[in-house]
């Protein structure tokens, strides 16, 4: 058996009690060492074998992952956050099928629910938005049809921009097309980390700011209204409002 774990956004308390216990207890261990927070080992078992995919290709990994399976021994495949969210993990587990190796995924906490816990704010607000895209910038990984960001922005959602921070002046310019030039933005490296910054600007603002402090990697870029002080109530406390559980008086 082979166990996928999100290993949360950086912080190790961050990191479920699940996959903590799979870690802990593993004889072998591939972790994305260019993202993982190194402390996220720290309790790793005398003699367990350590991997650093950020050295290995696709074949090395999965070659590491069928021995451990042949020998009997416990393999974790440790990813930042979750790896369902730009996590590589699906063609690892389709190999896994293909060779008959039995595998499960433990969820962690994506950096971008990090990145709402560290700015204090919430991405769905009444009257705001209700709708949260995550995407990235096209890059040498290209983007389907219809979901380039100039497309992706006409909707005025929330948006989650990963992977995209060293091209801010690109993505600022190819936002204010479709948002308000004013529309709030928050760029943050390594949310929940010891080391973490936070940017705070508008969208005519904010690659300066962000080139002014260094940030050229492994922070996420968020867009929109959210940021900002105004919004309705939401219907679920409101005193006059009935539902499920809850009958609501008049007001």
């Amino acid at each position: 058996m082979v166990s996928f774990i999100g290993a949360g956004p950086g912080d190790p308390e961050l990191l479920t009690i699940k996959g903590k216990k799979l870690i802990d207890s593993a004889d072998i261990i591939i972790y994305a060492g260019s993202l993982v927070n190194p402390q996220v080992l720290a309790d790793a078992r005398e003699g367990a074998e350590i991997y650093n995919s950020a050295t290995m290709n696709l074949e090395e990994v999965l070659e590491v992952m069928k021995n451990g399976e042949e020998q009997g021994k416990k393999v974790v495949r440790v990813h930042t956050g979750d790896p369902a969210i730009f996590g590589a993990h699906r063609e690892q587990m389709d190999a896994l099928e293909r060779m008959g190796i039995s595998y499960e995924v433990i969820p962690g906490v994506s950096s971008f629910l990090a990145t709402a816990a560290v700015l204090k704010k919430e991405y769905t607000l009444p009257g705001v938005s209700q709708t949260v895209i995550l995407t990235r910038m096209e890059g040498r990984t290209p983007m389907p049809p219809r979901e380039k960001l100039k497309d992706l922005a006409k909707h005025n959602a929330t948006m989650i921009i990963f992977l995209s921070v060293d091209r801010m002046d690109e993505l600022s310019a190819i936002l204010r097309e479709e948002y308000r030039p004013e529309t709030p933005v928050a760029v943050v490296y390594k949310a929940s980390w010891e080391d973490q910054k936070i940017v705070r600007g508008n969208l005519l603002d904010i690659a300066g700011k962000v080139k002014e402090a260094g940030i050229r990697k492994t922070a996420l870029t968020v867009v929109g209204d959210f940021l900002g002080d105004e919004y309705e109530l939401s219907r679920l406390y409101d005193k006059t409002f009935t539902h499920e559980f809850r009958k609501g008086v008049n007001a």
